[in-house]
């Protein structure tokens, strides 16, 4: 049986304004970060509880991908049990995940709306493993509807549902004190060290550089910070 697909989110904040459609509130806010030196880093609105970062699937990131993931299934890592991670199961449904990720890591920092379908979904799979999540989100209507409806949404016109999309969104999220990497194309959550809520962007930014660093011809890298709304 084929695995579901969904339309691609683009990555611009426009589309994850959909977390507020799930009823989240606005005391968070995803905004683009425009520039890795510290001077343009400096204009992100403070504090950054997560990093968002959309880039090219490569067949450098492929290759480095599997090594990485067989060097860690000998020498696994420390993953703390409040990481809250989710597999992806549906086809094109990254940014989704990836928002996912950001949002459920952050609850107690988020604030949402009583009826809201994020907060519930988060709710009803806090106890499941990453893969019953994954199917959890298979069935969960509103979050597909809400996805397709952002996706539409988006600047440019959504590829079809059978287009191969190569670019993938995965989390950077500050849980006790360490900076992990979430993405559900992997098996497992990837500790980057220590971070902590004054450096987390910074952290987070010095891994980003690492993935631009592999595939120095491509252009196509997009950072989001969901940051406290100044305003």
């Amino acid at each position: 049986m084929d695995s579901p697909r969904w339309l691609p989110l683009e990555s611009n904040p426009e589309v994850c304004f959909f977390v507020s459609c799930l009823g989240m509130k606005s005391s968070w806010q995803f905004g683009d970060v425009y520039g890795l030196d510290p001077e343009l880093l400096s204009m992100v609105p403070r504090p950054v509880c997560a990093v968002l970062l959309l880039f090219p699937v490569t067949e450098k990131y492929e290759a480095f991908k599997q090594e990485q993931e067989e060097k860690l299934k000998d020498q696994p890592q420390e993953v703390s049990p409040g990481v809250y991670f989710i597999k992806q199961t549906i086809g094109n449904a990254c940014g989704t995940i990836g928002l996912i990720h950001a949002v459920a890591n952050n609850q107690a920092l988020l604030e949402f709306e009583p009826d809201s379908p994020l907060k519930k979904f988060l709710e009803q799979t806090s106890k499941m493993t990453p893969e019953e999540r994954a199917a959890f989100l298979e069935k969960d209507e509103s979050i597909r509807v809400t996805h397709e409806s952002s996706a539409q949404e988006g600047q440019t016109e959504a590829p079809s549902l059978d287009e191969k999309v190569n670019l993938h969104f995965i989390a950077f999220v500050n849980v006790g004190g360490h900076l992990y990497e979430l993405d559900g194309s992997k098996s497992f959550p990837i500790v980057h060290g220590k971070t902590s809520e004054d450096t987390f962007l910074e952290d987070a930014v010095e891994v980003c550089k690492v993935f631009m660093a592999r595939d120095p011809q491509e252009v196509r890298f997009t950072i989001i910070a969901l940051s406290k709304d100044s305003y």
